[in-house]
């Protein structure tokens, strides 16, 4: 038998949740920029590096959370398709950046397009609080886990919390 109250949400709900918000959001974006002719690797390229221009290889690797091999496979095919250019860092001769061609501007409109559509449908029903509240909460959620500046700086202090407890 359950020995938790009928009215107490399971331990893993939050999680869950979070989880199947993110993954519905994504495949209605998905959905709708596939009917467009993208891949959800190109249009999570391409809003990742609208944001972030200049960025190396390795990094954007690391934001989309795709492996390099995989990320350059994609980054040829946009290139070639004059999306995006490659040029040499230069602050490090070994290292290349990343930069949208005005090419890719238009496809950007349609993808901000799409992202304002999947928005709407999210926030239907709420209002600018209830948007504020959720974002704030999620938001301490997430920085519960830390930054790795946050988690050295926590591990560097814990040792003098500790002893300040034991004083």
């Amino acid at each position: 038998m359950n020995s938790r109250a009928a009215d107490t949400p399971h331990p893993f709900a939050l999680g869950r949740e979070i989880y199947e918000v993110s993954r519905t959001i994504r495949r209605n974006f998905d959905r709708r920029a596939r009917s467009m002719g993208f891949t959800q690797a190109q249009w999570t390229v391409l809003l990742h590096l609208d944001k972030n221009e200049g960025i190396s290889q390795a990094g954007l690797a690391d934001i989309v959370e795709m492996q390099p091999i995989s990320l350059a496979r994609i980054l040829d095919r946009m290139e070639s398709a004059g999306l995006i250019e490659r040029r040499p860092d230069p602050d490090d001769r070994r290292a290349i950046q990343l930069f949208l061609t005005p090419q890719a501007g238009p496809i950007l409109k349609i993808l901000h397009k799409l992202a304002d559509e999947v928005r709407a449908i999210a926030y239907r029903g709420l209002d600018e609080a209830d948007i504020a509240r959720a974002v704030a909460f999620l938001q301490r959620v997430r920085m519960n886990f830390g930054t790795p500046d946050a988690t050295a700086e926590a591990a560097l202090a814990a040792p003098s919390a500790r002893q300040t407890s034991r004083s």
